[in-house]
């Protein structure tokens, strides 16, 4: 089986593929946060869900990185894996 990684690298040559990479930064940013701060708390997916009163494809959705979650998605998913919010901006560039 080929790594997401590999793949990744592979396609990473193709300029449209780049853009359209780079254009979900945000994203991918934060399905990335929330899985680690789920890691970190210990707890699959469905559990995760069980602490949320949702279903196990709803943070699988807001894992997946194919859109921004809502901010009070956002902190219902922090108390669950018993983390604070904190939403912050900073200079682009």
């Amino acid at each position: 089986m080929t790594r997401v990684n590999t793949l990744h690298e592979r396609w990473s040559s193709d300029p449209a593929y780049t853009e359209a990479y780079d254009s979900m930064a945000d994203e991918f940013a934060v399905a990335h946060a929330l899985i680690e701060a789920r890691t970190r708390a210990g707890l699959s997916q469905a559990e995760l869900a069980e602490r949320m009163e949702t279903s196990q494809s709803v943070v699988a959705r807001m894992e997946s990185g194919r859109h921004l979650p809502s901010t009070r998605s956002l902190q219902r998913y922090a108390r669950a894996v018993g983390a604070k919010l904190n939403i912050a901006l900073v200079p682009a560039g």
